[in-house]
């Protein structure tokens, strides 16, 4: 069935001498894999340099549900993305979140309010120019409303503990060794209110930075099975140093 689609890639790996897999998530088939050849004539309507992590494309792919491979027939550039394959800063940021997103992202149902919310972010991540050093931060979290794991920030009071196995803000410290501490979960009350529009309005410590970010990866580990450790987090955090 021939379809057109938008898409965002997630990650690729080499498949065999000619070709590469390319995992993206797509607005009309959620997560999907597409096998691109690794070397193609100038002619070609598919290139391989448009699939960098968390490039943008508009495609026309051959989608066979019963296949986990499909084909790619035509694609190109939703909009460019200059600031993201050139910037230093902005280009690991995007290798870091696409590997989050690989790795949580498993849906094969397509999800518009996810797509969506991805696809903006992309945009606002290329055309920012204040507080980049916490777009990755809000990104995460606003990703956790559409996990279904979004804390409650309501819970929160003066002097309370965030239980992170629970999601919720308690009086009392955990019998479980899963929580924030009252100073960390008084950061993190503030950090909940962040967004992309008032990011540039927080500042942090390479220190806190560093323990901000852990912290958010461990509760993204304590709600998602089989969610590993990221490999390009300490690329990312030497940025920052």
């Amino acid at each position: 069935m021939l379809c057109k689609t938008r898409g965002i890639v997630l990650h690729s790996i080499p498949y065999n001498d000619k070709y590469s897999i390319i995992y993206m998530y797509t607005e009309a088939f959620g997560r999907a894999s597409y096998l691109v050849a690794r070397s193609r004539g100038k002619k070609s309507s598919v290139s391989k340099a448009l699939f960098m992590p968390l490039s943008v494309v508009e495609m026309e792919v051959e989608h066979l549900n019963k296949r986990d491979l499909h084909r790619i027939r035509e694609t190109k550039l939703c909009y460019p993305l200059t600031e993201l394959f050139c910037n230093p800063v902005k280009n690991v940021l995007a290798l870091f979140l696409s590997e989050v997103l690989f790795r949580v992202v498993k849906e094969t149902e397509p999800d518009s309010r996810l797509f969506e919310y991805l696809y903006e972010s992309i945009q606002l991540l290329e055309l920012s120019d204040k507080g980049v050093a916490n777009f990755h931060l809000v990104f995460l979290l606003r990703l956790l409303y559409y996990m279904g794991i979004y804390p409650n920030a309501d819970s929160y009071v003066a002097g309370s503990c965030f239980d992170m196995l629970n999601g919720v803000f308690v009086e009392h410290i955990p019998m479980h060794r899963h929580y924030l501490n009252r100073e960390e979960s008084v950061v993190f009350a503030r950090l909940l209110k962040i967004s992309f529009e008032n990011m540039s309005l927080y500042s942090f410590s390479r220190q806190d930075r560093v323990n901000v970010i852990s912290r958010i990866l461990e509760y993204y580990r304590l709600h998602l099975p089989d969610f590993p450790e990221i490999k390009s987090l300490s690329v990312m955090q030497s940025l920052f140093d």
